[in-house]
């Protein structure tokens, strides 16, 4: 029984660590769907008037209504869609009647017409403000001399178009610019893998456990030879 003591102690403990790994991803998974449950609803809410200060912790997804004029000059960012393959989202200046500069991603074109010549609209539109988070390690730089963008960072698209840091993802299509479709915000590109991880530990709890009841029993097996 000595002998079997160590063995079965990291079975035990082993056991015990990947099953509480397993539930706490199940509680990372309620609360992951409460959340995009939280973004969904606030996403579809009553759009209001851009808020004069705005911040990315109270206002993620906040819809807004604005009436101006798109500006003329455009900032070309490479995305892709199921639908549609590779696409150019458009961002321009969004200059409201009050005065204020805002940068707008009106929506996207297929790479035919990322260089057609777009006029400017008058518009009273409904989007959302975003704060994208699209950089990463593996992120390319931006080829701003050739107009052609990998991540939506604000903060450089601004000083160019000079606007305000602040982005509206447009929601709906716009009367007289029908070539751009919108691509509104959702929560679908918001990642919740917590399901698979709770599956994986509770997997390896179950190879676990299954391998400590093998390796006792060769060894008692052993004991009687």
């Amino acid at each position: 029984m000595r002998r079997l003591f160590l063995p079965l102690f990291f079975g035990i403990v082993g056991t015990a660590i990947l099953l509480k790994l397993g539930f706490w991803q199940v509680d990372r998974l309620a609360w992951k769907e409460a959340e995009l449950a939280r973004i969904d609803a606030k996403i579809a809410d009553a759009p209001i008037a851009v808020p004069k200060a705005p911040t990315e912790a109270q206002d993620e997804y906040l819809p807004v209504t604005a009436t101006g004029q798109t500006g003329a000059e455009e900032l070309h960012v490479l995305a892709s869609s199921k639908q549609t393959g590779a696409i150019y989202r458009v961002v321009t200046a969004f200059e409201t009647t009050d005065g204020r500069r805002l940068l707008l991603d009106r929506g996207w074109v297929k790479p035919f017409a990322k260089d057609d010549v777009r006029g400017t609209v008058s518009a009273t539109i409904v989007g959302n403000l975003l704060w994208p988070d699209e950089r990463s390690k593996h992120t390319p730089e931006n080829d701003v001399a050739g107009n052609t963008w990998f991540a939506r960072d604000i903060a450089e698209m601004a000083a160019i178009l000079n606007t305000e840091p602040l982005l509206v993802v447009q929601r709906d299509i716009v009367e007289g610019s029908p070539e751009i479709t919108p691509m509104p915000v959702t929560s679908t590109g918001i990642p919740n893998d917590h399901l698979q991880y709770a599956v994986t530990w509770f997997g390896l709890a179950l190879v676990w456990i299954v391998m400590t009841l093998y390796y006792l029993r060769r060894m008692r097996t052993r004991e009687k030879v």
